[in-house]
């Protein structure tokens, strides 16, 4: 389903830029229709121009006064923008054609009153073709697809009902059926780390140990004897020496291996539910029988509602 936004801007450049916003939204650009007004100077001076403007929104699918104030617009200068917009993307395009300044026209139109307007846009026949296009308007209204937000100056109508009372074919429109589904796939992570490290590290041990010490004494004795013949050399010269002896502990130090510290790693399964939420659509058709169908990824179920008695 789509429908038609109407806005109407004092500049051409502003209705350009809220074209060009349009677009970037993902509106196509053959939806989207500009027309420019007359630039005429003095309200009520019908020209050429204004009929051929005037020509050019009275087809448009929305109540009489609207379209006469439109046009209005367009013959004091201004630039009326309409785009046919899929029923996602009507409040987001709502939003930028206002951001984009466009006209309130209830506002407008009393400002206009003042200066002597009397309600038809410049340039507008009498006759069968207002009449006409009011019926149109009042049809659309009374149905239900139209709708006209005159605080902001846009006016929307559904457009495939609105194509099918002027009997144009416009195409078939589509509403997907969406389904999201749950994708589960595997990541390394890191779990956490191990880390074996050496270092030296000094203590003080002790070890007994016996030492041999030899030392020297000096003995001295009174003797009385005779000579005796090995004697014979007591006055020479004689040196006695003796050397005194000690032990020493003698330290060194050797290094043996007395353990080994290592790293395994062990690998396991394991199995883990993943758990979350996925969405999808449904699509309910309900016509003017009372029918109501539900379409989506579990199928299409129908029921019946019995019409009230009148």
């Amino acid at each position: 389903m789509t429908q038609t936004i109407t806005a109407m801007y004092d500049t051409h450049p502003e209705a350009v830029a809220a074209q060009g916003k349009l677009v970037a939204l993902g509106i196509p650009a053959g939806a989207i229709k500009l027309i420019s007004g007359t630039q005429a100077g003095t309200t009520g001076t019908t020209t050429k121009a204004d009929e051929g403007m005037w020509g050019s929104i009275k087809d448009f699918f929305m109540p009489e006064e609207d379209r006469h104030a439109y046009g209005e617009g367009l013959h004091r200068g201004g630039t009326m923008l309409s785009a046919e917009v899929d029923d996602a993307h009507v409040h987001a395009a709502s939003d930028i054609l206002e951001e984009h300044g466009s006209v309130d026209l209830d506002e407008r139109e009393a400002a206009w009153r003042k200066e002597g307007w009397n309600g038809r846009a410049t340039g507008s026949t009498t006759g069968t073709a207002p009449v006409a296009a009011a019926a149109l308007g009042e049809a659309a209204m009374s149905s239900g697809h139209a709708a006209t937000t005159r605080d902001t100056g846009l006016h929307a109508a559904g457009s495939s009902e609105a194509v099918s009372a002027r009997g144009t074919a416009t195409g078939t429109d589509y509403i997907p059926v969406v389904e999201e589904r749950l994708n589960v796939g595997k990541r390394m992570v890191d779990a956490g780390r191990v880390r074996v490290r050496s270092y030296a590290v000094e203590k003080d041990v002790s070890e007994n140990v016996t030492l041999h010490d030899e030392t020297v004494s000096v003995d001295r004795r009174v003797v009385d004897r005779a000579v005796t013949p090995g004697d014979m050399a007591l006055f020479e010269d004689k040196v006695i020496e003796a050397t005194e002896m000690r032990e020493q502990a003698v330290v060194s130090k050797d290094a043996r291996v007395v353990g080994e510290v290592g790293i395994r790693k062990d690998a396991a399964q394991r199995v883990e539910t993943v758990t979350d939420k996925v969405r999808h659509t449904e699509v309910e058709v309900e016509d003017g029988r009372g029918t109501v169908s539900r379409t989506g990824t579990a199928g299409t179920t129908t029921e019946t509602t019995p019409r009230k008695p009148l």
